[in-house]
């Protein structure tokens, strides 16, 4: 890929030529896709597409594979400038690390911890990410103008809480959360690239008028309700207490379980809710990595695959890496009900590419928008070397990209027909002052949040630990 630049590849329109393209019925070899007002055009063999498109100049990429984006179905953009704070502790941090951080944040830091998020998602090759709403006191546009900044396909919650503690709660009454959640949801109705959704933080946190209602809301704009459920067992117990029903047992009794409905986490599930993620057509966010580092289960996402349930790979903000986060959805299947049962397998490889992009696409309510490269679809896609010593010789493509791909291998990002990243680095903004930036307010933010920590930093456990 020496011979190829990023001038090639900034043109509206594209004609490229790579080794293999990931198209919905699988990798193909030698397939061209044509590329034009920030869309796929056509897809197939080059001597067709050449025919078809003589305006349009080959652009041979040998030892690529052209595949879809990822899309993250579950992320915090303002959290970034915490998330080693949030290491070694035990679940359930939101209350003494996440709100007390969030609410550090003024305008510039929030947009400055929203675009770092977003430039390390576009390093791990999410061309989508879906962010479940900030408790920062700014207006949610700052986080939508630093993921339209970066390049990034943004599904962005407002959080519609109306209950909890009084100073989150405030000004919060039921009428004005739902008429801030029509006004978000109108106020991004055909923005490129920010698409609007509702989020409630935990169903505890909201009325069962505002789940009722803002699931309808959702549903009617075609957009998604984003709600942490059954994640750890505190906050199942919680509800248990209130309502005599498990989480995801009392969305449906409020009617806020269908189609619009985006959960979360959803790790701590009776075979009985399974059945109703199932039947109601509600779509489940698996967080593998966040499941390892400070949660109580593992989701059981082979079963939903077996039922047909729908969704997709989310990081939580652990770390913006998706093959790493394909590595951790397969691995942490196996250990937690591959090894039991026997199952070798455990999704065959294609289970994971799949939910981490179409799959994914479709969860965060997209699904007709992007997550493909077909025809129709906004041309987000990535570059991926395969010229590399983990790919040869290669006997099973999408396996060996669950197992053994990773973020260098990614040569180019594009997000709607842009180039957003090459070999790394954005394209359209200095990534470097980012992060320069990035590190000092962030030390401003954290020293003045009044975050608490159950444990110390792991330099001062080591000196604990010696001391013994």
């Amino acid at each position: 890929m020496n011979h190829l630049t990023p001038d090639q590849l900034g043109a509206e329109a594209l004609l490229l030529v790579p080794d293999v393209t990931f198209t919905p019925d699988g990798p193909r070899d030698q397939d061209a896709v044509v590329v034009r007002h920030g869309a796929f055009h056509d897809v197939g063999p080059l001597e067709r597409l050449a025919r078809a498109h003589p305006d349009l100049t080959p652009v041979p990429l040998p030892g690529q594979a052209l595949m879809p984006g990822f899309v993250d179905v579950h992320h915090h953009l303002t959290q970034s400038f915490g998330a080693a704070l949030a290491f070694g502790e035990p679940s359930e941090i939101f209350r003494r690390v996440w709100v007390p951080l969030e609410g550090a944040l003024d305008e510039e830091s929030a947009y400055v911890a929203a675009k770092l998020a977003a430039l390390e998602s576009l390093r791990g090759g999410f061309t989508t990410v879906a962010d479940a709403g900030t408790r920062a006191t700014v207006d949610v546009e700052v986080v939508a103008a630093a993921a339209r900044d970066a390049g990034l396909r943004c599904v962005l919650g407002l959080v519609c809480n109306d209950l909890g503690p009084a100073e989150e709660a405030a000004g919060n009454d039921t009428d004005t959360v739902l008429a801030r959640a029509e006004k978000h949801l109108a106020r991004y109705a055909g923005d490129p690239l920010i698409h609007p959704s509702l989020a409630v933080s935990v169903p505890e946190a909201a009325t069962a008028r505002t789940l009722h209602n803002t699931a309808g809301l959702a549903a009617e704009a075609s957009a998604v309700v984003q709600i942490h459920v059954n994640e750890h067992l505190a906050g199942v117990e919680r509800v248990l207490v209130q309502h005599g029903m498990r989480p995801l047992e009392y969305l449906h009794h409020t009617g806020a379980l269908g189609p619009q409905l985006l959960a979360a986490h959803a790790t701590l599930l009776t075979p009985a809710e399974i059945t109703l993620l199932a039947d109601t057509g509600a779509a489940a966010g698996y967080n593998p990595v966040a499941s390892a580092w400070k949660g109580n289960a593992v989701a059981p996402a082979t079963s939903w695959a077996e039922r047909g349930i729908r969704f997709g790979l989310g990081t939580d903000g652990t770390r913006g890496d998706g093959f790493r986060l394909l590595d951790a959805a397969e691995f942490a299947q196996r250990l937690a009900y591959g090894l039991t049962c026997g199952d070798s397998s455990c999704g065959a490889g294609w289970t994971w590419l799949e939910h981490a992009t179409a799959g994914g696409a479709d969860a965060v309510g997209l699904g007709a928008v992007t997550g493909r490269v077909a025809p129709g679809h906004a041309a987000d896609f990535l570059l991926v070397d395969l010229t590399n010593p983990e790919m040869h010789p290669s006997w099973d493509l999408p396996w060996e990209l669950v197992r053994r791909g990773n973020r260098d291998q990614i040569t180019a990002v594009f997000v709607a027909g842009r180039l957003r990243l090459w070999q790394g680095r954005p394209t359209e903004f200095d990534g470097a002052a980012l992060v320069r930036r990035a590190a000092e307010l962030g030390a401003e933010v954290v020293a003045r949040a009044p975050v608490t920590r159950v444990h110390p930093t792991s330099a001062a456990a080591r000196m604990r630990s010696a001391a013994r």
